[in-house]
C-alpha cells in the first residue's frame, strides 16, 4: 500500500481523511502544526488499528515544510499521496481597513499547497506514481460567484488555478485534482452544517487513491465534476 501525507490532519476533515485512508490499508503521515496535537490524533487512529504517524508541518512556514520533507527523506519515508487539507477561513473584505485577512488566507490556502507541492512532488514525479488532492471550496468557483468571505474565496480560486497548473507539470503517472467538501460539521463549519465529516472527506480520499484511468486537473464534489 501507499503512504499518504495529510496536512491539517489532527482534526476535522483532515482527521477523517487520515482515518479513511488508514482504513483502506495505507500508511498515513498525519501532519499537524505542533507535536502534541498531532501525536494525540495519531494515537487515537492507531488505537483503531490504523498505521498512522504524526509529523510536524506548518504549511504557512516554508522552513517547516522543508524540515518535514527532509526528515521524511532521511527516515526513508516516500510520500505517494499528498492531501493538502490545511486551510483557514478569514473574515474581512478586500477593500477593508487592512490586507491582513488576504495575506493570511494566501499564506495557508494557496502558498501552503504550493510549498508542499514543491517539497514532495519532484520525488513523486521521479518515481512515476503519485496523487495530489487539494481541498478547495465551491466558494472558490467563478461559476458559483466566489461567495463567502472575500479572502477565503479568492485564495481558494487561486488554489483551483494552482491545481490546473500543477497537473500540467506533474509528469506521467501523477494526478493532481481539487475538491470541495461541502458545508461540513467541523469546528470550522459549525454544528448546523448539513454534512458529516465522512461525507466531506470522501472525495479527497477518492482522489488520493485514483486508478490509472482516473482524472487529473479537475475539480470535484461527491466524486462528480464541479465548474471552475
Amino acid at each position: 500500500m501507499a503512504t499518504a501525507l495529510v496536512t491539517g490532519g489532527n482534526r476535522g476533515i483532515g482527521l477523517e481523511i487520515a482515518r479513511q485512508l488508514g482504513a483502506l490499508g495505507h500508511r498515513v503521515l498525519l501532519g499537524a502544526r505542533d507535536t502534541a496535537s498531532g501525536e494525540e490524533a495519531a494515537a487515537a487512529l492507531r488505537a483503531q488499528g490504523h498505521d498512522v504517524e504524526a509529523v510536524v508541518i506548518d504549511v504557512a512556514k516554508s522552513a517547516s515544510v522543508t524540515a518535514c520533507a527532509r526528515a521524511l527523506k532521511k527516515a526513508g519515508r516516500a510520500v505517494d499521496m499528498l492531501v493538502n487539507n490545511a486551510g483557514v477561513i478569514v473574515e474581512g473584505e478586500l477593500l477593508g481597513a487592512t490586507t491582513k485577512p488576504m495575506e493570511e488566507a494566501r499564506q495557508v490556502n494557496l502558498m501552503g499547497p504550493l510549498r508542499t507541492a514543491r517539497a514532495f512532488m519532484p520525488a513523486i514525479a521521479e518515481r512515476g506514481y503519485g496523487r495530489v488532492a487539494n481541498v478547495s471550496s465551491g466558494w472558490g468557483s467563478f461559476a458559483r460567484g466566489l461567495e463567502g468571505p472575500a479572502a477565503y474565496a479568492v485564495s481558494k480560486a487561486a488554489l483551483n488555478a494552482l491545481t490546473v497548473r500543477l497537473a500540467r507539470e506533474a509528469g506521467p503517472g501523477v494526478k493532481v485534482n481539487a475538491m470541495c467538501s461541502g458545508w461540513v460539521r467541523t469546528r470550522m463549519g459549525g454544528e448546523t452544517a448539513p454534512r458529516t465529516v465522512a461525507e466531506g472527506a470522501d472525495t479527497a480520499v477518492w482522489l488520493a487513491t485514483l486508478g490509472e484511468d482516473g482524472p487529473t486537473g479537475g475539480f470535484f464534489r461527491d466524486r462528480q465534476p464541479l465548474e471552475w
